[in-house]
């Protein structure tokens, strides 16, 4: 073979990779500093294939981005993937036929095998076809403690939430907040799933948002529930930050003593450098019950008429499921992994919590999976209402709740 025959092949090669490699622009709202660490793991994963990641980042969490996303899709404008939570958000859109099934990948690549739990990929499915590929297990069910803040204010780290109920006059003595809750309505949401799942009981739970059970409402067991999110409006009296984040980083800084806040708070303590165990707590269904929630991330697919971005589309689909992006993503992004089969020995003692509950413990599923995006967006600013107007009982909780739950069935 001639030098000049051989530099034409190569040269010819390297054109038709380049031609077929595929610039994706995938919008999500991952931008704090932990999510932000995560996301780069799977743009370096998707640029190895010779395609290229084109960030779409949106901030202001997903309230904000969703309807961003949306107006894309519909618009005409989409995007190449584009972030959603488990559940229904992107229902209406895989009905109208803007997104485009995944079931050939999912069913070569046998994802109903190595997905756990199933309800997880169930999310992702209408009609018996997979439209989303799921990247992560959040759990919503966490009270993050800083240790620094209690031993500032001389007393042990509490063990559950009913002693941090108690250690809240000691903390503002020492002039820490004991609990803070940002002003995004869904944080005020959470604490009222928290209060649901680990006080009035899983089971409890499960009849007021799986089945809508407006009976369950009033019944004693979310009564408790009820009392302990009064409760948690007089510890949060003097928050005064907007974004989750902001909030975790009030407890990293031992500027407050605790936080209810989904596991992706972990990326933020790792970004930070801090220990789980040594520079803060992590409980648990607020240390009450060894529960957990099945809520996450899941990325869906625009349908395009382009043969080369179904392409990359698909092959940007198995990077994410793949099991050394999983494993690098949800470390960084504090999260559990989709798979059952992955090496997690790099896990801390926070993960490793959440995924020996997800085994043995008990699984409830998220709001995002039982409730509808309308009800949801309408239950959070029904919880950011109460917490910011101290006048507003937990009977307007109650009737707004039923309200919201009638309207979802």
């Amino acid at each position: 073979m001639s030098k000049k025959f051989f530099f034409a092949a190569t040269a010819a090669i390297f054109a038709l990779g380049a031609a077929q490699a595929k610039e994706v622009e995938v919008t999500h709202w991952w931008t704090s500093g932990g999510e932000a660490a995560a996301v780069a793991e799977f743009a370096k994963a998707f640029d190895a294939t010779g395609n290229k990641w084109v960030d779409g980042a949106i901030a202001g969490s997903g309230s904000t981005a969703r309807p961003v996303m949306v107006s894309r899709i519909t618009g005409g404008d989409p995007m190449g993937a584009t972030q959603f939570n488990h559940g229904q958000q992107a229902q209406e859109l895989v009905e109208a036929g803007l997104m485009r099934s995944l079931e050939n990948v999912a069913s070569e690549d046998g994802w109903r095998d190595i997905v756990h739990p199933s309800s997880i990929l169930e999310s992702c499915e209408i009609d018996g076809e997979i439209y989303c590929v799921p990247v992560n297990i959040h759990s919503q069910l966490w009270l993050w403690l800083s240790n620094d803040a209690f031993e500032k204010a001389g007393i042990e780290v509490p063990t559950d939430w009913n002693a941090f109920v108690e250690s809240a006059p000691a903390l503002r003595e020492a002039g820490i907040q004991p609990l803070v809750i940002g002003q995004q309505p869904w944080q005020a949401s959470l604490v009222l799933q928290n209060v649901a799942a680990a006080i009035a009981g899983p089971e409890i739970y499960a009849r007021v948002f799986n089945e809508k059970d407006v009976e369950a409402v009033n019944g004693p067991e979310m009564e408790k529930a009820f009392a302990a999110l009064e409760t948690a409006r007089e510890l949060a009296s003097g928050s005064n930050v907007q974004e989750w984040n902001q909030a975790t980083t009030m407890v990293i800084n031992g500027e407050a003593g605790g936080q209810v806040m989904g596991d992706w708070a972990q990326g933020e303590f790792a970004v930070a450098e801090k220990v789980a165990g040594e520079d803060y707590t992590c409980l648990p269904g607020l240390g009450l019950a060894d529960i957990v929630s099945t809520g996450g991330d899941a990325f869906y697919f625009p349908a395009v008429d382009d043969p080369e971005m179904t392409a990359a589309q698909e092959e940007l689909a198995r990077v994410m499921i793949s099991p050394e992006a999983q494993v690098a993503f949800n470390l960084k992004k504090g999260s559990m992994p989709v798979r059952g089969d992955v090496d997690l020995e790099t896990a801390n003692d926070c993960m490793r919590k959440g995924l020996d509950i997800l085994a043995n413990g008990t699984v409830v599923d998220g709001m995002d999976q039982v409730l509808s995006a309308d009800a949801g967006n309408q239950l959070a600013d029904l919880m950011i209402q109460f917490f910011n107007q101290p006048e507003m009982s937990v009977d307007d909780v109650k009737e707004g709740l039923i309200s919201i739950l009638e309207y979802d069935s």
